[in-house]
């Protein structure tokens, strides 16, 4: 990339420009010239080239010394433009050769000797991706098991823009899913791909369901009277259903009852759905009335069986 101006010129400061001051102009230059805006790919890759140098202080001594001695080459070679005597050699190899750490002219090159050798044969510097940028959202449960939409908007820490995209939410979204998009992230550099951005699934508490997976699980409260004589109990269903459900005579605490493919769907395994499980808590009445006590009271005489007999020796 021949480079016509000088990097100070590029970001329009002047060379005695401060750090916030160049830091400033990168910034509004960058979200005016971003391509994803509309702007020129070519324009916005010298305003990032431009910043990556000028906002290093060893960098930016280095390029400065370019503009120094790169005058004072271009007289010698009595053909203006900078650097135009140095045969091959152009701003554009030496910003290259700033931004791999070589120094403005390369390792070869040093400004006190008479010789002007070691210009030729510098590579294009190796295109680097973009990091990876991460952010989390907060999902219901029901909005994870169904699974929808949400629009989300998001920073870019290099240009300060925001940036916004809508993130489909999988059927089935389980707590610390990561959602993976392509080429949303950071911007690399020197033509190199952008990052990804990485989207972390929340998903809220729900009264009484529970999540592992795909599997669903309920504790179902049951009065000692449906525990003991059996009953058949509507249960709300994780799929917005409802079904009976029969309790058979004597059921006991912590009787789970599981049924096959009601459950989530099943993020890992395409097609699949986990289980639903329902688990009986048996609620033991309190605050009883005097006609409650006594009743109990004689069912209890009455009754002959030891609960504790395994346990006699």
């Amino acid at each position: 990339m021949a480079q016509e101006k000088t990097l100070y010129e590029i970001l329009g400061v002047s060379q005695n420009a401060s750090d916030d001051e160049i830091k400033k102009a990168f910034r509004s230059l960058a979200v005016k010239h971003h391509p994803d805006a509309g702007g020129d790919e070519e324009t916005f890759k010298q305003i990032s080239q431009a910043y990556e140098v000028l906002s290093d202080s060893q960098k930016r001594a280095e390029y400065d010394q370019a503009l120094k001695y790169g005058s004072f080459i271009g007289s010698q070679g009595g053909r203006g433009g900078g650097m135009g005597g140095m045969g091959s050699m152009n701003w554009s190899d030496i910003i290259e050769s700033i931004l791999r750490g070589e120094g403005a002219f390369g390792t070869q090159w040093n400004p006190d000797q008479t010789g002007f050798g070691g210009f030729n044969g510098w590579g294009q510097p190796r295109p680097s991706r973009g990091n990876d940028l991460n952010m989390a959202i907060d999902v219901s449960f029901e909005e994870a098991y169904a699974g929808g939409t949400r629009k989300v908007s998001y920073r870019i820490p290099s240009t300060g823009e925001t940036q916004s995209l809508t993130v489909k939410i999988p059927a089935g979204a389980v707590d610390g899913g990561k959602l993976r998009y392509r080429e949303r992230g950071e911007y690399g550099t020197n033509g190199g791909m952008r990052g990804d951005l990485v989207v972390t699934t929340r998903v809220g508490t729900h009264p009484y369901y529970t999540r592992d997976g795909a599997d669903v699980t309920m504790e179902l409260p049951v009065s000692i009277y449906e525990a003991a004589l059996g009953a058949q109990i509507d249960v709300p269903a994780p799929n917005g259903k409802t079904f009976k459900l029969k309790i058979p005579a004597g059921t006991q605490p912590g009787k789970i009852f599981r049924f096959k493919d009601m459950g989530a769907p099943d993020v890992k395994h395409k097609g699949a759905t986990g289980a639903f499980y329902v688990k009986i808590r048996v609620d033991v009445p309190t605050n009883l009335t005097t006609e409650e006590t006594e009743a109990l009271q004689r069912l209890r005489d009455h009754d002959k069986r030891d609960p504790r007999s395994n346990m006699r020796k």
